[in-house]
This record gives C-alpha cells, sequence and structure tokens, in this order.
C-alpha cells in the first residue's frame, strides 16, 4: 500500500527534488508550500508521513509541527523536519515540536528516503513494502501476493489491505471506527457495518488453508488477528 507523503517546502526547486525521489520510491507525493496550504491539503486527507521545512513564509514548521500534535485527528502523522539549521539546541527543538526524525540541507536523497522508510516501519508498518508472515500466512505488499500454508491465496484489494493491517499490528484489538480510519481512511464516509462485509469474505477466502480463525471477533470490542 503506497504511502501518501505530504511535502511542505517552499523552495520550488526541493519541492520537486522531493517529489521526484518520493515518486521513484513508490510513495505518492502531495505538495504545498505553507502551512495554509499543508492544512488544507491534510484537511482534505491524512498523509502517511510529512515531510515539514522548518522555514516557511507564515507559520514555521516548529508551529506547525506543534499544532498537529495537539489536534486527536494528526496528532500520530509522522513528521520528519528538513532544515539548514545545524546547531544542537535548533534539532533539539524540532524533535520536542513533534518531529520523529530530523535532517539537515542538504541532505542526499538516499538518506532522506532511508528515513522516511525507517520512519514508516516504525509508526506506520502497514504502509511498508516489506513482506510480512504470521501464523502460515505469508503477504507480500510489492507482488500483492497473500499465501496460506504455501498456498495462493486470491482477495480483493480492501481485503488485502485489512490482511496487511491486521499482520502488521498482530494480539491488538480494533474497533470496526479504528478500522475504517486506519484501512479506508478517515476521508471515507463510509457505514461501520462495511468492516463486518470484508471481514466475512476475508475469513472465506483463508478457509480453505483453516486460516480463518485468526481473524477473530472480540465481542463488544471489535477484531483482531491473534495466533493464539
Amino acid at each position: 500500500m503506497a504511502a501518501n507523503i505530504l511535502l511542505v517546502e517552499d523552495e520550488p526547486a526541493i519541492q520537486e527534488l522531493l517529489a521526484f525521489n518520493v515518486t521513484q520510491c513508490g510513495f505518492k507525493p502531495i505538495k504545498a508550500s505553507d502551512g495554509e496550504s499543508a492544512m488544507a491539503a491534510i484537511n482534505r486527507e491524512l498523509p502517511d508521513l510529512i515531510l515539514l521545512d522548518w522555514m516557511l513564509p507564515g507559520a514555521s514548521g516548529v508551529e506547525i509541527a506543534r499544532r498537529l500534535r495537539t489536534d486527536a485527528r494528526t496528532r500520530d502523522i509522522p513528521i520528519i523536519m528538513l532544515t539548514a539549521r545545524t546547531d544542537e539546541r535548533d534539532k533539539v527543538l524540532g524533535l520536542e515540536s513533534g518531529a520523529d526524525d530530523y535532517i539537515t540541507k542538504p541532505f542526499s536523497p538516499r538518506e532522506l528516503m532511508a528515513r522516511i522508510r525507517a520512519v514508516l516501519r516504525r509508526r506506520l508498518p502497514q504502509v511498508s513494502d516489506e513482506t510480512v508472515r504470521a501464523g502460515g500466512l505469508e503477504l507480500s505488499p510489492i507482488t500483492h501476493r497473500v499465501m496460506a500454508n504455501d498456498v495462493t491465496v486470491e482477495i480483493g484489494p480492501t481485503e488485502f489491505r485489512l490482511l496487511h493491517f491486521f499482520m502488521t499490528h498482530q494480539e491488538r484489538v480494533y474497533t470496526r471506527a479504528q478500522l475504517l480510519d486506519q484501512v479506508w481512511g478517515d476521508h471515507v464516509f463510509v457505514e461501520e457495518r462495511t468492516v463486518d462485509v470484508h471481514i466475512r469474505r476475508l475469513r472465506q477466502a483463508l478457509e480453505p488453508s483453516r486460516l480463518d480463525s485468526l481473524i477473530q471477533t472480540v465481542r463488544g470490542s471489535g477484531y483482531r488477528l491473534s495466533l493464539n
């Protein structure tokens, strides 16, 4: 599942360089040149990660990061701060404002992409392109293939995203509302019972391998993938 990365950078050349490298790595870039356009983009759809320049017209990157961290809807979005500031106190300030990582300009595109991948693996494993395994299941985001006990399983795109999320968040219980936000996105407005339909389809696809029991219903709470 390709990650949406919001690029908040007011220098056109740097913004285009970031967009090119993000696209080359299989991510989807969303561009913004200041705090106002960044917040407008976030209001339309939550990005999976934000590359946030420190020096912006109007509100600074530090101010924007602090604002995002105080809002329940945006406080968990990973942020990597981009800046020409090299002083250690500035780095501490950037991290204390809520940034997950900090990289100074000029930077190597390779290093930046490595930082992005590291933050996504840590904060949002379901958007990583790494193959995941759990209790006889193997899922590859790159080939979009699911194997159950070494047999290929045919599932739809929504069931694939749902299974990927469960496999990267094993043993945790999620409500229908949480699954809608995490798998469908908070910008999509569908009935919570839609989750039940896709859970049923996912179980049906896994039933021949007898791994459907991994997807468990927790009465009164929601669903989880459990190996126990």
